[in-house]
């Protein structure tokens, strides 16, 4: 970088040049601004969604109500299988620090085992409603509950492709920094549809079942 800048013996005018001074940034800090915004951008979803369904959750059009229809027993087994495979992320995570491949692939395993399970009971929950006849078309109510439940398991679909996609780097690659950066974007990523199943579960499943 240059400027201009007056002698002051001659008044002449000299180029001055500066060298230009970057701060030191860490590697990979870009790239979890950038997944802390985009898990910033899925909130405000997932907001509009539920506020969506608290504006439309009483809107039965004369057809059933949600304690018509739901089976907290088989939610709840649901909840679980969701909440263990967070748990089990998190040995995962463990196992990553003491940079125990071998460990951290089988507790990814597990992981994958229990979303799957998650989403089998979900994808047998709507069978079931569609089959009785309560689709999204049949009222307000289950067009915003079916939006709503369905984009979340849109996303842990896709938490296990993404799971199942890192599975592979790490048996080609192992635990570099790079896989690491990314398994820790993954942690946070399965946290955060945990959380946002913990809120489906009371405001959707069990207060509706209360009303």
């Amino acid at each position: 970088m240059t400027t201009l800048a007056r002698d002051a013996n001659t008044g002449d005018e000299a180029p001055v040049f500066y060298v230009k001074d970057e701060h030191a940034h860490p590697e990979g800090s870009s790239t979890m601004l950038g997944f802390w915004i985009y898990l910033m951008s899925d909130c405000l979803i997932f907001a509009v969604l539920f506020a969506i369904y608290g504006v439309l959750g009483g809107s039965y059009a004369a057809g059933p109500a949600p304690k018509d229809l739901f089976d907290l027993g088989l939610v709840a087994v649901n909840t679980a299988m969701l909440l263990l495979s967070s748990l089990t992320f998190g040995f995962a995570m463990l196992e990553m620090m003491k940079s125990n491949v071998r460990g951290t692939l089988f507790w990814l395993v597990v992981t994958a085992v229990f979303g799957l399970a998650f989403l089998g009971i979900e994808l047998y929950e709507f069978a079931h409603l569609i089959h009785i006849g309560a689709t999204p078309q049949r009222s307000a109510f289950l067009s915003a509950f079916f939006t709503l439940v369905g984009t979340h398991g849109l996303h842990v679909t896709f938490g296990i492709v993404w799971l199942a996609t890192l599975w592979v780097q790490m048996r080609r690659h192992g635990l570099i920094e790079a896989n690491r950066r990314r398994l820790m974007c993954l942690s946070m990523f399965w946290h955060f549809l945990d959380v946002i199943w913990i809120g489906v579960f009371t405001f959707v499943y069990l207060m509706g079942v209360l009303r």
